[in-house]
This record gives structure tokens, sequence and C-alpha cells, in this order.
């Protein structure tokens, strides 16, 4: 396959690459001229950033969730990576993937020659250390956006989330997130009744992601990797990547929270470490944490997660009120209490909605914005990382508002790339 970008290793600097082109310089300039959504054709055309397995399934996805639904270009770091995900779609969907050589593009800025495209969604499903950056550029490019969980890796990305939320609102934009829990009909059952004062009111809550696996995107280095490649191919165990996967993972169960209780906590404290994956290959990341985080009244939610092999798989939220409790699982939904409820009704998957949602709103021109929504979810998880690799209690305003950090490396280029140590509790600084 021949691809208009075919130099994987180019070097990109950082302000170079948070830059965008002259044309999202234009869209920005005059957004009266950015076509929101297709007027006058029931053809949604998407582009896809990202073509690992979550994009390529990301793009299965959304082409199946609504008719008229076509893939018009694609963007990766890796040939291979294009290449497999090029023909699993083109194998699947004939008539859809109308893709060529001339519309699929390598390297770090890649997603920049997409956005010249007449794509009306983009698709990002990139490592969360590189959506920030995409996100912005697509909003400012005049087009719609589906951005994967979680949103960021650092404070300094979630603040840019922010902006671009904020500047998709004033240009009539949607962004949808990849928080496909809250699609489920067995949450938004639930929720719904703890909204409306089923359980009471709320006065604790636990959730869980523990994983009895530890090894997904695991990988022995090929020789021919630089250090950047190989930490790029095997991101969920690189912090500056994924986040740790306190942020990467657990941030399902944490959105959950903040969606039913209906903010973000204000506080935390947390303890975490890396006893069980300790191997070169695992990166920089912990195996287990676990927060107490405070929301707004005094209400005390504990959060678990751990990817370690062969213990106890669990995943499930329990909220507890003055007149019930809920627990809820992608599989279950039910209210013990005062008044019982247990969601018995069809379902849906949360995958494929959040797409058709995502269409229908750019269709009718109604847009959809959960950009702050996910960026709050993703800075609850980011907050109880940095809170367990210093050892130190934390606020919310200070993570929002004053944290500078940013996980940003040096330069974006498949070359050297040192992994930073393990953090360590008490020894490792706040920034």
């Amino acid at each position: 396959m021949k691809n208009k970008s075919k130099d994987n290793g180019n070097k990109i600097s950082r302000r170079d690459f948070i830059k965008t082109s002259a044309a999202v310089s234009m869209a920005a300039v005059f957004p009266s001229a950015v076509r929101a959504y297709p007027a006058g054709s029931d053809t949604v055309k998407i582009a896809l950033v990202g073509c690992g397995d979550r994009g390529t399934d990301a793009a299965i996805n959304a082409i199946e969730s609504s008719k008229g639904v076509e893939l018009v270009a694609m963007a990766d770091l890796f040939k291979d990576r294009m290449d497999n995900a090029t023909k699993k779609l083109k194998d699947k969907f004939p008539a859809k993937v109308k893709v060529t050589d001339d519309s699929c593009f390598l390297g770090f800025d890649a997603y920049k020659k997409v956005l010249e495209s007449d794509a009306d969604i983009v698709l990002l499903a990139t490592p969360p250390h590189f959506r920030p950056q995409q996100l912005k550029a697509v909003i400012e490019a005049g087009k719609n956006a589906f951005i994967e969980k979680p949103a960021a890796v650092d404070p300094v990305g979630v603040r840019q989330v922010i902006e671009a939320s904020e500047l998709a609102k004033k240009k009539k934009l949607s962004i949808v997130a990849g928080t496909q829990q809250r699609r489920q009909p067995q949450y938004i059952e639930v929720i719904k009744r703890v909204h409306n004062g089923q359980i009471g009111k709320i006065v604790t809550g636990q959730c869980y992601w523990h994983w009895g696996y530890s090894d997904w995107h695991y990988a022995k280095r090929n020789p021919k990797w630089s250090d950047m490649e190989y930490q790029i191919r095997t991101w969920p165990y690189y912090v500056w990547l994924s986040g740790d996967h306190i942020v990467e993972q657990h941030l399902h169960n944490l959105d959950i929270i903040n969606w039913a209780i209906g903010t973000h906590p204000v506080q935390c404290m947390a303890v975490g470490g890396r006893q069980s994956r300790t191997g070169e290959g695992y990166g920089n990341i912990y195996d287990h944490f676990a927060v107490e985080y405070e929301y707004p009244g005094g209400v005390r939610v504990l959060s678990m997660s751990s990817q370690i092999k062969g213990s106890t798989g669990q995943v499930c939220e329990r909220l507890v009120g003055t007149k019930g409790q809920t627990y809820t699982t992608r599989a279950t939904g039910y209210i013990e209490g005062q008044e019982p409820y247990k969601y018995e009704g069809p379902g849906w998957g949360g995958f494929v909605k959040e797409h058709a949602d995502l269409i229908e709103a750019v269709r009718k021109g109604e847009p959809i914005n959960e950009g702050r929504q996910v960026a709050e979810s993703t800075l609850t998880a980011i907050m109880g990382r940095i809170s367990a690799y210093t050892g130190r209690a934390l606020k919310w305003d200070w993570v929002m508002k004053a944290s500078k950090l940013d996980l940003s490396p040096p330069k974006y280029e498949l070359g050297d790339l040192p992994v930073k140590p393990v953090a360590v509790p008490g020894k490792t600084a706040l920034v």
C-alpha cells in the first residue's frame, strides 16, 4: 500500500506538533465557512486517526451504527497498523470504505492531513497522550469529533481538552466521548432513578476495576524498534502515553460515580504500587491503586483498581443512599432498599450507540458536547494517580488550576526516549 506520508520516523518538534495547518487556522478565523454537518446529503463521512485495535473497532462501530456512513481518510504512525486496519475495514465494508492510497497518511503529523479531507467527523483513537492536541486541531478545523477515553494523561492536557470543548460550543460542533457505559440502558435507568431520589441522599459509594489479567498490549521488543516506537506500540505501560491504568481503564467507573453524584470530587488521598508486574517490559506504571475521593457534602467514595494476573476480577459501581443502594455492571443494574428496581429490558451496545448519537447530532445540526464531562472524569483519575505516586493528599482546585504537570516527551521522533523511573511515594515530587 502506498501512503502519501512515507517516513515513519519524520522528526517534528513539540511546537510543530501542536500547531495546526493553514487550513485549520483559516477555519478558526472564518467559522462561518466551516461545514459543521453534511448539508443536503444523507452521507456522513468519517476519518480515523489511530488505526490500532480500538481505532479499527471504533470505525466499525461508527459504520454499523447508522445508514449512509463512509470512511474517507485514515492516519497512523505505523504502516503495518494502517495496512491491517485498511484490510479489515475494506473486507467488512467494501462499499463504505472509500479510503485510497492518497487518503491514508503516516507520521506524527498525519492527523493534520486527515483534517484536509472532506470528513464530517474525525474519530480520535490514538494513545491518550496525543488526544488533547488532536482534539484541538479537529475543532479548529471545523469538524466534529469522537474522542476515546481518557481525554488526556496530565492536567495540562485536561485543560486543553476543556478549551477545545468551549471552542466547539462556539462553533456548534459535536464532541462525543468513548465513555460507553453512559449509553448502556441499565446505567441510564439506574442513574435516572438515583437523580430522582429513589435511593435518597447519597452518603457513600464504591467503584472497582480489578482486572485479573495483566498482559494487554504486552510485546517483546523488536531490535529494529527505537525507544519511542517500542513505547508507543506497548503504550498502556508508559505513564506519558496511557496515564497509567487508573486513568486509561478505571476512568469508566469513576465517570459513573461523577455522573451519579452530579459533579467531580473536591479532594482525594491515594495509595498504590507495583509488586506483581515489575519486569522491564511493563514500563513505569503501577499494578494497583486505592483512592478515597471526597465529593461535596462530605460524600466519600472508595475507588480500587488493579491489573494483577491471577487475582479476582471485579468491575462494578455501588452507591449507598439514605433509602437504598445501587449496583451496576456492564451486564446488570439494580436498586435495593425502600424502592427496589431491577433493569430487565432490552440492551444495546454503548460502543455502537455513542456513534449513532453523534451521527444523528451531526445530521440534525443539534450538537452534543461531552468534552468537559470526559475531561473532568479524566482529571478525577489523574488526581488519584498523582496522589498515589507522591503520597500526598490533593485538592481538585490545585490539580485543575495550578498543576504544571506535562508528560510530553522533549520531541516527537522515532528515536531515543529513556523511560522515566517508577514513581515512589514520599520521594516523587508534586508538579
